[in-house]
This record gives structure tokens, C-alpha cells and sequence, in this order.
């Protein structure tokens, strides 16, 4: 990855950070802390920012935050299938379990574009921990990301497909990992994508989509599902 030693961060990089609620929950000076013991990576489209199993002090390895493009957090299967777990936009900060309990990564990230990434190396990080109010905000960020894993986990043993693809509609609707309390009714996303993150194939996905398109739910474009109908989604997912 190349790097410069100091972040000069653009008006868009601060934009995508600001417009991240894990970031904007921190008082200022923490946030500036933060971005201040980082450094400024620029990453080609396709590279891996990380692999599952690397070590804790791998090359440039440490605590990011995307400030550009965006990333796969995927998984290789045993049968060679691609689960992908999560889409992260500009604003996420990612990669603080292997820093606080020293274990292998536990998955991959990969670039889909193009990336500008801020990245604390892990003396920095632990530094950071060591104040009270950054090791409060990084709890609520792993509280957080358990909430979503319990709610996937429920969606995989108690809900209906029909259930579960409208959940996801609605994670994704506030930016997958960023969560944002504001939702966007048109998703940039191809149905093969969607169809790694539930776990099923494209064809299965596919049925179950168009017949949300049927009862005017969804509509379908090119690499795009627009959400016509928010309330009739969350309907599915509380009938289960």
C-alpha cells in the first residue's frame, strides 16, 4: 500500500468520517486523536487490505478507517464459495479485534475500488486504549457489531428466506456496517452480492426478489434494488 506519513485528509474524507455514528459519538478530541495517529494509504482496486489468519503485526496492518471506496469482508468456504459478511463504506473504522485480543484476522477485506484508508498502527492503537472515553467508544463499537451478528444468527435459524432477505434490505439500507440512522431507498448492489451475504444461490435469491417486485416491495435495475416500500419490508421481518 502506498502511503504518506501524515493523513491530509480532503473535505470528502472528513465528509465520509462525520457521516459515521460510531465516529461523530466520540468527543472531538478523541476523534482528532484518532485520525492524528493514523496514516494516509491509498489502495488499488482488487488488493487485499487484509487476509484471514494474518498475524496481528502483519505488513501495515492495524486499526482502519475507510475514508474512499469500499470493502468486502468475506469468507472463503471449504467448498470454495465466497460468503460475504459485510460492505463497508466511507466512514467505517474496521480491523480492532486482532489489536485487542492479538489473534490471526478473522476474515478477508478486500477492495472493491479503488481506496483511501487511514490506518493506526497497533502501538497507536494500544495507546488510545489507554484512555477511558476511547475504550468506551471502541465497547459500544464491538457491543454494537454482536447486536448484528445475534440478528443474522436469528435471521439463519428462525426466519423465513422471504424474512431474511428483507431484513438484510434493511441492514443495507442504512449502510450495512455504518448503520446509519438515515435510510436510502435505492441500494448499489449487484444480486450476486446479496446472494453471498444470505448464503443462498443467485437463482434462489432471484425468485425471492421478484416476488417482492411482484407485490411492489422492490423493483429491480441493473446492479440495483430500489426499496419502494420500507414498511411492507419490516412487516416481513417481524412476521419472521
Amino acid at each position: 500500500m502506498a502511503t504518506s506519513p501524515k493523513p491530509r485528509l480532503s473535505t470528502a474524507h472528513r465528509a465520509a468520517l462525520e457521516g459515521n455514528p460510531w465516529f461523530m459519538s466520540m468527543p472531538r478530541a478523541q476523534r482528532e486523536a484518532l485520525v492524528a495517529a493514523a496514516e494516509l494509504h491509498h489502495v488499488r482496486r482488487g488488493a487485499m487490505v487484509f487476509r484471514q489468519g494474518d498475524p496481528i503485526h502483519a505488513t501495515d496492518g492495524g486499526f482502519y478507517g475507510l475514508v474512499a471506496g469500499t470493502i468486502k469482508i468475506s469468507s472463503l468456504r471449504q467448498d470454495g464459495r465466497e460468503a460475504i459478511l459485510a460492505v463497508l463504506e466511507p466512514g467505517n473504522w474496521f480491523g480492532e479485534i486482532t489489536l485487542i485480543d492479538g489473534s490471526p484476522r478473522t476474515h478477508d477485506a478486500t477492495a472493491l475500488e479503488a481506496l483511501d484508508l487511514l490506518v493506526v498502527p497497533p502501538a497507536a492503537f494500544v495507546q488510545l486504549m489507554r484512555e477511558v472515553v476511547f475504550s468506551n467508544a471502541i465497547a459500544a463499537m464491538l457491543a454494537a457489531r454482536v447486536r448484528m451478528l445475534y440478528g443474522l444468527a436469528e435471521d439463519a435459524t428462525l426466519r423465513s428466506l422471504r424474512a431474511r432477505v428483507a431484513h438484510r434490505l434493511l441492514v443495507l439500507a442504512r449502510g450495512d456496517a455504518t448503520q446509519s440512522v438515515h435510510l436510502r431507498h435505492e441500494l448499489q448492489l449487484p444480486q450476486e452480492a446479496l446472494a453471498m451475504m444470505l448464503g443462498v444461490t443467485r437463482q434462489t435469491l432471484s425468485k425471492e426478489l421478484n416476488a417482492l417486485a411482484a407485490e411492489g416491495v422492490v423493483a429491480l435495475g441493473y446492479g440495483r434494488i430500489e426499496l419502494l416500500s420500507l414498511d411492507a419490508l419490516r412487516k416481513l421481518v417481524s412476521m419472521g
